[in-house]
């Protein structure tokens, strides 16, 4: 059976804002109400280190609080205990909204799908940090993700170009470039999954590594793509492929190329240097690098879209 903590608590009265803070606190770390100053969670080292934490603010806040580690006597208690921490109804909700979006597809502006899902995939994480007994609605909402992002990349790239030379197609080939990955080699990758070819697989090289010979590289001396003095390797990508019009992607190639060449300052670099620091330090490896890479530049997309304007009053085409 599994090992639990239970805080036995008697919150602040005199200071409602100080109780409303302690609930907060306890919400927060997804402790179970067994009752009222009564709050349960699963025994683990950084569980019984909040709890303890939470239990001397109390005390500084004028009340009293006690941290305890306690066994259950039976199975039936047990699974009883399990289910004040079943995330199954918010995994089955999410799931709900994200093939509503489906509704949408080949009717809505992909970006607008697009931005719903990222909400709905900000959801997912915070419900999963919370997940302490993952149920199988936890694997069918992970799969309604990926696939509905799957089927927006599609709408993105549906008139995108298709080859960058004689015969060349554009879908699902090796992307490569060298490491170390920074702003440049990120972003163009972001760029080619995104608008490019969405079953682009991504190789990085070590070193003077060489590339696959059927690859399409990027970001280094001699690649199809090839930064030089006037342009980074995004925005090569972005003049070849006639991305240039989308205002956002140029936006976002103006950032890459302060980041990486200098030139004039663009405002945002500095917050967006930022946040690529952050990824660099979170991330296990190269693949985790990317993927959180592509949310950065997914949301400076999102904030930098602006969808073409109807015209008004506009009849049919002859």
């Amino acid at each position: 059976m599994d090992p639990w903590l239970v805080m036995v608590a008697q919150l602040p009265t005199e200071d409602p804002s100080a109780r409303m803070r302690v609930l907060r606190k306890l919400e927060s770390l997804g402790a179970g109400v067994l009752r009222e100053g009564a709050y349960a969670l699963p025994d683990t080292p950084a569980n019984r280190k909040s709890l303890d934490e939470l239990a001397a603010h109390i005390g500084r806040e004028g009340g009293t609080a006690y941290a305890l580690r306690v066994a259950v006597t039976s199975q039936a208690q047990n699974e009883a205990f399990r289910r004040l921490f079943d995330r199954s109804a918010q995994y089955e909700a999410l799931v709900k909204i994200v093939e509503g979006l489906r509704l949408g597809f080949g009717h809505s502006d992909p970006s607008a799908l697009a931005r719903v899902l990222l909400k709905q995939r900000r959801d997912f994480e915070a419900i999963s940090a919370l997940d302490f007994f993952p149920p199988p609605a936890k694997a069918r909402a992970q799969q309604a993700l990926a696939d509905a992002d799957q089927e927006i990349r599609k709408l993105y790239f549906s008139q995108a170009p298709t080859s960058i030379g004689t015969g060349e197609k554009l879908h699902g080939r090796t992307w490569v470039t060298r490491k170390p990955l920074w702003a440049d080699r990120l972003a163009s990758a972001w760029l080619v999954r995104r608008f490019v070819d969405p079953e682009a697989k991504m190789l990085w090289l070590e070193g003077a590594g060489e590339a696959p010979p059927d690859a399409i590289s990027y970001g280094f001396e001699g690649a199809h793509f090839a930064a030089g003095d006037a342009l980074v390797a995004y925005e090569e990508i972005m003049r070849q492929m006639q991305l240039g019009t989308n205002q956002a992607i140029a936006r976002i190639g103006a950032i890459v190329h302060y980041l990486e060449a200098g030139g004039a300052p663009v405002q945002e670099a500095a917050g967006v240097q930022t946040l690529l620091h952050g990824a660099v330090r979170r991330a296990q490896n190269d693949d985790e690098l990317l993927a959180e890479v592509e949310k950065t530049f997914d949301l400076l997309y999102e904030a930098y879209f602006e969808p073409p304007q109807r015209q008004r009053g506009a009849g049919p085409q002859t």
